[in-house]
């Protein structure tokens, strides 16, 4: 099955913004009542393809806004028959403010985002007050936010940020592991950065409201 084919072969597993109503029902959407886990940047969707397996109980919707690399992402999903897993096309910060439910996500993962590396374009940066407000407008209470970059201080400011939000407190990551396999990475990024040697910067936040 090639990426390049239309998206309507790929749905339920890809849709875009524009084929839903929101805010979304998450019971009608994965048509069950399991935790759901967003993945904000899902690129070609390894952590997605990995989680779903690893937590059939769980629900997974990847965000990413670049369609050819979303398309990739739930093509895999739908080979798997991974019914638990979705990607939906478009602006995660958009999906926020319209679609995702208030108190409704049990996890939000931020794996390497674009770090905009001029100064005058950090501003794009996809992690700003609003975008931590917004998450913490959908997590559940006890709900967690991951983030890893392979940025120092793209590291410290979202640290930063995340530690002085009061209802947010650090926890501490899992130690890293070393992968058995090529699947056996967190993302396709991280397999890219760790097999040049660069350390990844890892960050684990839970929600108290």
């Amino acid at each position: 099955m090639s990426c390049s084919q239309p998206v309507n072969d790929l749905k339920p597993y890809f849709l875009t913004l524009e084929d839903l109503e929101g805010p979304l029902n998450w019971s009608l959407f994965f048509g069950n009542d399991n935790p759901v886990v967003l993945d904000v940047g899902a690129g070609r969707g390894l952590f997605l393809f990995n989680s779903s397996e690893a937590n059939p109980d769980k629900n997974y919707l990847g965000m990413e806004i670049n369609y050819r690399e979303g398309r990739r992402g739930a093509t895999r999903l739908l080979k798997a028959n991974r019914t638990n897993a979705r990607v939906l096309g478009g602006d995660a910060r958009i999906a926020f403010d319209k679609y995702i439910p208030d108190s409704s996500i049990s996890e939000v993962h931020v794996y390497f985002p674009d770090p905009w590396w001029k100064k005058k374009h950090h501003k794009h940066r996809i992690f700003t007050d609003v975008f931590v407000k917004q998450i913490t407008t959908a997590l559940k209470n006890g709900g967690e936010l991951h983030f890893w970059t392979d940025v120092e201080e793209y590291f410290d400011r979202v640290k930063n940020l995340m530690d002085h939000t009061s209802q947010f407190t650090r926890r501490e990551t899992p130690e890293e592991h070393s992968p058995e396999h090529e699947m056996d990475y967190q993302t396709s990024f991280e397999r890219k950065k760790r097999k040049e040697g660069w350390i990844i910067h890892r960050g684990l936040w839970k929600l108290q409201k």
